[in-house]
């Protein structure tokens, strides 16, 4: 009897009582797949002498949508824009006159993106107005007035007006205040340029993954991504917060959450960083992932090609083959591309209970209707095993890992729960809307 009596308390504790059926998961609104395909970019080196036929292949493989590259190519990259639809984003040099006359040229062809300050002039001087600018040490005076005039010009032309203006990248470089850190200089700033001084409509900057010291950790896309984080990485903090070179005052920690921001240059090395070809294929789609979901509107990847001799092996391509990350982020866009219109994104009641954090999602609305719930780990050793429960069951949802191809690993009917074992990549699960 007493083993009786211990079995029906031991049954009563663990089992729901009558009438508390457990809680629907709470709605989470849902944002267009188009959206997130449309922030993925890399960069490219037609400017630097690459043959503009030898991205049409990668670029359409990929799904890169956007690319970055420099003066003097403008007929290659339009007729790159007319193989795959590619939109570039401009970066200027010294030569203001020059720049605006080949942004109006990709413009018309509709392959402009965005017009861009110069890039790192901290290493890559400039030479502007008669002065150099920028470089170990130097004034940025040119730098800044540079990126003042490409801003006012392109804002005054009735073709390129409409076109976002990206700032000048490492604005944390800065040796004298010139007020770089903000895209408009707000009154009682102690700037060398005068309050209300407007450089920009997106800050960039180039928050390398790998970070400073060469380090893999757990999370390591995710903090990368942080906007306020004073870590390791050269972030939106170290560059428009408090500079990181001459601790300028810049933007508040609320300010940054909400900074309209893009990332022109991140990557990963496949030989000389941590992890190879896999590792990189990883960390990179982790990266496009967690900076969208954390507010970036763009990010460029460094490079299509590895470049041989000084550069390293930063490229989704080792010659014309395809590393890992080519294909891994060959199977994320494909899986999230789709026909139709797309329409209200709306949203999915879902939840992950326990959720590490390691483990991160987005939920995106493909354009055929179906939900994409992306969840990703960011674990540099071992695995996460979650659960995504949803607000009731389905009739069917697929499991698709973008390590493993474009196929379904696992098909579920009438579930409202999917198990998953998660390491250092993405999976979809694909629900119908």
């Amino acid at each position: 009897m007493a083993l009786r009596v211990l079995l029906a308390v031991l049954w009563a504790a663990a089992a729901p009582a009558a009438g508390h059926a457990e809680p629907a998961p709470a709605l989470v609104a849902a944002v267009p797949a188009a959206a997130f395909l449309d922030s993925i970019g890399v960069n490219l080196h037609v400017a630097q002498g690459n043959d503009p036929a030898s991205y049409v292949g990668p670029l359409r493989y990929t799904g890169v949508r956007q690319a970055r590259d420099g003066m003097g190519a403008a007929a290659g990259l339009i007729a790159l824009h007319r193989q795959t639809g590619v939109r570039f984003s401009l970066i200027a040099d010294g030569d203001l006159q020059a720049v605006l006359a080949e942004a109006r040229l990709l413009a018309q062809a509709d392959a402009l993106l965005a017009l861009e300050g110069p890039n790192e002039p901290n290493n890559f001087p400039i030479r502007y107005g008669g002065a150099t600018g920028g470089g170990p040490g130097g004034r940025w005076e040119p730098v800044a007035a540079l990126q003042r005039d490409l801003y006012a010009a392109a804002k005054a032309d009735p073709l390129l007006r409409r076109y976002p203006v990206f700032g000048v990248s490492e604005a944390g470089a800065q040796t004298g205040n010139m007020g770089l850190q903000f895209l408009t200089i707000p009154a009682g700033a102690g700037t060398a340029f005068p309050a209300g001084t407007v450089f920009a409509d997106y800050v960039n900057v180039h928050n390398y993954v790998i970070g400073n010291g060469g380090h893999y950790d757990d999370n390591q896309a995710w903090n990368a991504a942080d906007p306020t984080l004073r870590g390791r990485w050269d972030g939106l903090y170290d560059n428009h917060g408090l500079t990181w070179h001459r601790s300028f005052l810049g933007y508040s920690a609320a300010e940054l959450v909400s900074l309209p921001r893009v990332t022109t240059e991140t990557g990963w090395d496949s030989t000389e960083d941590p992890g190879g070809e896999h590792t990189q294929g990883a960390i990179l789609t982790d990266t496009y992932l967690a900076q969208f979901k954390r507010g970036w509107a763009y990010t460029f990847v460094y490079e299509m090609f590895d470049q041989q001799g000084s550069v390293g092996d930063h490229g989704l391509y080792h010659g014309d083959a395809p590393k890992r990350s080519a294909v891994y982020l060959h199977n994320l866009t494909t899986l999230l591309a789709g026909e139709g219109n797309g329409g209200d994104p709306g949203a999915l009641a879902y939840e992950i209970p326990g959720q590490p954090d390691t483990v991160h999602d987005l939920l995106l609305r493909k354009a055929d209707g179906r939900f994409a719930l992306v969840v990703w780990g960011e674990r540099r050793r071992g695995a996460d095993t979650v659960t995504v429960r949803l607000d009731g069951p389905r009739a069917e949802i697929r499991v698709y890992d973008i390590t493993r191809g474009t196929e379904p690993v696992q098909v579920l009917h009438d579930t409202d729960r999917v198990p998953l074992t998660l390491t250092d990549h993405a999976v979809i699960l694909d629900i119908p809307g």
